[in-house]
C-alpha cells in the first residue's frame, strides 16, 4: 500500500520508527510459515506527524509539557487532556481518510477490528511502555475506526505516559505512534510471553501467562490467569495466582 498505510506483509522488525513495535512485530510474524496472524494494517507516523503538524499550537504546548517536572500531577493532567483533546478535534485530510479506510473495502467493512496504539519507543531495551496507551475493541465501520485511530495518537499524552517520558528522560517531540487496525478474532484463550522472567528478570526463563477469552481481560488485571514457566528444556505450571492480576 504504502505512503500512510502499510498492510502487515510490507512491514518488518527494521520498521519500527514507521510502524512503532507492536505494528514491526505483527509485520514479522505475519511473514513466519505457518503462524496465522489475523489480517490487518497499520497506519504510520507519517500519518501521525501530518496530524500533529496541522493541530493547533502544538510547538507552544509540547515546550510547556517539557518544561514540567514528573511530581507537577495537576499540571501535566490539565495539559496533556488539553493535547488529547486537540489531536482527537483535528479534522483528517481527506486523502489521509481514505487511504485508512481504503483496505477495510478487501478486508471487509463491517467486520469487527482491534485499533491499537503503537509507540515506536515500546518494549525499548531500557524502558517499557506497556499499557500506558490505548487499545481499543470490536471498532466496526470506516467512521468509527477513524475516530479510534485519532483516539489512539491521542493516547500518546495520556497522563501516566507522559509522566513515564519525563522520568525517563524522552523527549515528547521524538515518541511517534503507529497504529494497528487488525481484524478481530474469537479466541477459546489469549495470553502473554515474557522472553525473561518478570518476576526475577532471569533471561534464561521464559514466562507464559494466560486465560480463557480475549487477552484484553488479563493485560487489564481482571483475571487471573495461568502461568507457565520453560526453563533450558524443561516446562512447569506455576500455581494460580490468587485475586486479581497486576
Amino acid at each position: 500500500m504504502g505512503g500512510y498505510v502499510l498492510d502487515f506483509q510490507e512491514i518488518d522488525q527494521t520498521q519500527v520508527a514507521l510502524v512503532g513495535g507492536k505494528g514491526a512485530r505483527l509485520g514479522e510474524l505475519s511473514r513466519i510459515e505457518g503462524i496465522r496472524v489475523p489480517p490487518g494494517f497499520c497506519v504510520t507516523t507519517d500519518a501521525f506527524q501530518r496530524i500533529l503538524a496541522e493541530t493547533p499550537s502544538i510547538d507552544d504546548r509540547l515546550a510547556r509539557l517539557d518544561r514540567l517536572k514528573p511530581d507537577d500531577r495537576e499540571a501535566i493532567r490539565a495539559l496533556s487532556a488539553e493535547i488529547r483533546q486537540a489531536l482527537e478535534g483535528t479534522a483528517l485530510p481527506k486523502d489521509l481518510g481514505s487511504a485508512i479506510t481504503r483496505p477495510l473495502v478487501r478486508l471487509g467493512e463491517q467486520d469487527a477490528y482491534a485499533v491499537r496504539s503503537s509507540a515506536t519507543t515500546e518494549d525499548v531495551s531500557s524502558a517499557s511502555f506497556a499499557g500506558q496507551h490505548d487499545t481499543y475493541l470490536n471498532i466496526v465501520g470506516p467512521a468509527a475506526i477513524l475516530l479510534h485511530v485519532s483516539r489512539s495518537w491521542a493516547s500518546l499524552f495520556t497522563e501516566r505516559a507522559v509522566i513515564y517520558r519525563l522520568r525517563h528522560g524522552f523527549d515528547h517531540r521524538q515518541v511517534q505512534m503507529g497504529v494497528v487496525v487488525q481484524r478481530m478474532v474469537f479466541p477459546d484463550a489469549a495470553g502473554i510471553l515474557f522472553t525473561a522472567d518478570p518476576v526475577t528478570s532471569n533471561r534464561k526463563v521464559a514466562s507464559v501467562e494466560a486465560s480463557f477469552g480475549l487477552g484484553q481481560a488479563l493485560v487489564s488485571g481482571l483475571v487471573s490467569p495461568d502461568v507457565y514457566k520453560v526453563r533450558d528444556g524443561w516446562a512447569g505450571r506455576a500455581p494460580r495466582a490468587a485475586g486479581p492480576a497486576h
